[in-house]
């Protein structure tokens, strides 16, 4: 049976990651809510909500898990082209609220999306407190692509990333690279591997490495300051 969280148990009820099911792949508990308190506690253990409409919370900490360290990210040849020539502007913490409603934008995800009304709500909150972040790239003024997730310690935890011009989003995740390697961050979580991430160089390791990593990574739940002061990268002509 699949542990229940109520709304009102405290913030660390999760049951260890070690519990959770082997399929669904990293099914570990199911209702809760969406505090910044329990978000953030999740994160710390390796723990992300994933659920569609209709739905309750489902928790999750698959194994193995997807993630990228800074320095493996790979620059294809068109990525390095688009890098030269596309014309891009990149900046951070400017339009969070309209990358999340991007990211979610069903014309741009035929398949469907699982950021609702309450995670969008959920992140606002959690971006309103320092922890929650966006990377935006801009094509002539215009918003074309973007991702965000949540910063603790020296992880970066990606959400989502969409894309309404080649290679934009692509280009939204060189920038944060860049300026997480400035950073001394040490990896980048991506959750669930897909053809994408692997070929901008994510790779699958334990779950049990992953924890490790995190107790190393995060020795407290502490904002790093501000996203929105760091300058814009141009990209191109």
């Amino acid at each position: 049976m699949i542990p229940l969280l109520r709304p009102g148990d405290p913030p660390d009820s999760f049951p260890p990651v070690e519990t959770a099911l082997v399929e669904p792949d990293g099914l570990l508990c199911v209702g809760g809510d969406l505090s910044p308190a329990r978000l953030l506690e999740a994160y710390r253990r390796g723990i992300f909500p994933w659920f569609s409409a209709g739905q309750p919370i489902l928790w999750w900490s698959p194994d193995p898990r997807t993630v990228l360290f800074p320095g493996e990210f790979k620059v294809s040849r068109s990525l390095a082209k688009t890098l030269r020539n596309g014309g891009f502007e990149v900046t951070f913490d400017r339009a969070f609220g309209e990358v999340m409603h991007r990211c979610g934008d069903q014309g741009l995800r035929p398949e469907g999306t699982w950021i609702s009304p309450a995670m969008l709500e959920a992140y606002t909150r959690l971006h309103q407190l320092g922890f929650a972040h966006s990377v935006e790239t801009w094509r002539e003024g215009t918003l074309v692509g973007g991702l965000y997730g949540v910063a603790l310690g020296k992880v970066f935890f990606g959400e989502s990333m969409f894309s309404a011009a080649r290679d934009a989003s692509k280009v939204a995740l060189h920038a944060l690279v860049d300026s997480l390697l400035a950073g001394n961050v040490e990896v980048i979580d991506c959750q669930v591997a897909t053809g994408h991430l692997l070929s901008l160089g994510a790779r699958l390791i334990r779950r049990s490495e992953f924890t490790d990593l995190l107790e190393h990574s995060i020795d407290e739940a502490v904002p790093e300051g501000s996203w929105s002061g760091r300058e814009p990268r141009k990209y191109g002509k």
